[in-house]
C-alpha cells in the first residue's frame, strides 16, 4: 500500500498558539496618587518614592510621611507593605477591599477599615441605583501614615489640601491624617443621607397624594438601598468609640477630642438611618393599603354594574320560557312596559349605589 506522509497536529499546535502570555506586573508608582513627607506642620518640597519619605521622616523627630493608594493590587501592595513593616492580614483586607468597618492594631500600628457612600442621582420612580458604596483603609504608625482608597468617588485630594492648610493639626502626626479621612467620610455620610431625606419626603408625598399612583417597586427600591446604606454606615460606631474610649492605643489626648466630635456626628447619621428605615416601612405598608383600597373600589363598581345588568336579565330570562298562559304577551302595550320597569329598576339602582358611593 501506498504511504501517506503523517499530518501535522492541528490541535496541539492551536493550543500552543493560544496560551496565555505572562501577566505583565503594573509599577507600584501606579496605584501611588500622592507622597508627601510633613515636619513639624509643614510640607517639605520636592517629590520622594515611599523609600526616600520614609527615611526623610525617620531623620525628623516629629516628622511623617502620607502616602495615597489607589486599587492596589497584590503586587504593588505588598511593595508597600515591606517598606512600612505592613501586617499580612491587614495587606490582605486592604487588597481584596470590601470590608466591614473596623479597627485592628498591629503593635505599632493602627488599621482602620471605612466603607464610602456616595448618593447617585436618579429617576424617582424607577428602579435604579442610588446609593454607590467604596472602601477607605488607613494604616498609621510611627513616621507613617498610608491611605488605601476602592472607588471611584470620596476622593481624599481634597483632605490632603485641607489638612495642609491647618499646620498646628498636621503636628499630632499621623494622627491627623486619620481624623480627616475619617471626618471627611462622615462628612460625606452626612450628605447622603441628606439627599435621601429628600427622596423619602418627596416619596411620602406622593403616597398620601389623593388619586396618584406610586410603583410599589420604587418604594421598596429606595429601602433596600437605605438598608445598603446602614450596612456600610452603621458598623463604623465601633471602631470609632475605641479611638475615643479606648487608652490603650498608641494616640494623643488631643486626637481623642478630635474623633468624640466625628463619633457624634457619625451617632447622628445612624439615627438618621433608622428613621428612614422605619419611615420607609410605613410608605410599604401605606402603599399597599392604598392598593387595597383601590381594588375595593373597582370591586364595588363592577358588583354594582354587575347588578344592574341582573335585573334586565332576569326579566328577559323569565319572558324566555316560553309559556302558554302570560296573558301579556298578547296585549300591544306589554313589550313597551316591560322595557319601562327593566329601565325604572335600572335607574333605582343607579341612583342607590350612587347614594351609597359606589359609582
Amino acid at each position: 500500500m501506498p504511504s501517506f506522509p503523517s499530518l501535522p497536529n492541528f490541535h496541539k499546535a492551536g493550543r500552543t498558539a493560544t496560551t496565555a502570555r505572562p501577566r505583565v506586573p503594573v509599577p507600584t508608582a501606579r496605584a501611588i496618587v500622592d507622597c508627601g513627607v510633613y515636619v513639624d506642620g509643614k510640607r517639605l518640597p520636592g517629590r520622594f518614592t515611599p523609600q526616600q519619605a520614609l527615611a526623610e521622616a525617620r531623620g525628623t523627630d516629629s516628622g511623617f510621611v502620607w502616602v495615597g493608594v489607589h486599587d492596589p493590587d497584590e503586587t504593588q501592595m505588598n511593595d508597600i507593605a515591606q517598606i512600612f513593616g505592613l501586617h499580612p492580614l491587614a495587606v490582605e483586607d486592604a487588597v481584596v477591599g470590601r470590608q466591614r468597618p473596623k479597627l485592628e492594631r498591629y503593635d505599632d500600628t493602627l488599621f482602620l477599615v471605612m466603607r464610602t457612600v456616595s448618593y447617585v442621582e436618579h429617576d424617582m420612580h424607577a428602579v435604579s441605583e442610588i446609593v454607590e458604596t467604596g472602601d477607605i483603609m488607613v494604616f498609621t504608625g510611627p513616621h507613617f501614615a498610608i491611605t488605601v482608597r476602592h472607588g471611584e468617588h470620596t476622593g481624599l485630594a481634597g483632605v490632603r489640601r485641607e489638612l495642609e492648610g491647618q499646620p498646628d493639626q498636621l503636628r499630632m502626626g499621623p494622627p491627623s491624617v486619620l481624623h480627616a479621612v475619617a471626618d471627611h467620610v462622615v462628612d460625606s455620610y452626612v450628605d447622603t443621607t441628606e439627599s435621601i431625606e429628600e427622596d423619602v419626603n418627596e416619596m411620602e408625598e406622593a403616597v398620601f397624594t389623593p388619586d396618584s399612583k406610586v410603583g410599589i417597586e420604587s418604594i421598596y427600591q429606595l429601602k433596600r438601598e437605605v438598608v445598603e446604606l446602614r450596612r456600610a454606615v452603621t458598623p463604623l460606631g465601633i471602631p470609632l468609640e475605641r479611638l475615643v474610649t479606648n487608652q490603650a492605643l498608641p494616640v494623643p489626648t488631643e486626637f481623642r477630642r478630635y474623633m468624640r466630635d466625628v463619633a457624634d456626628h457619625h451617632v447622628s447619621v445612624t439615627e438618621q438611618i433608622a428613621y428612614f428605615d422605619e419611615a420607609l416601612s410605613s410608605l410599604v405598608n401605606a402603599a399597599l393599603a392604598k392598593i387595597s383600597v383601590q381594588q375595593n373600589t373597582d370591586m364595588r363598581k363592577i358588583s354594582a354594574y354587575a347588578a344592574m345588568a341582573a335585573v334586565p336579565t332576569m326579566i328577559a330570562g323569565v319572558y324566555g320560557m316560553n309559556f302558554d298562559y302570560m296573558w301579556e304577551l298578547h296585549q300591544r302595550w306589554a313589550y313597551p312596559a316591560v322595557l319601562v320597569v327593566m329601565a325604572v329598576l335600572c335607574a333605582l339602582l343607579f341612583r342607590s349605589f350612587r347614594r351609597n358611593k359606589w359609582l
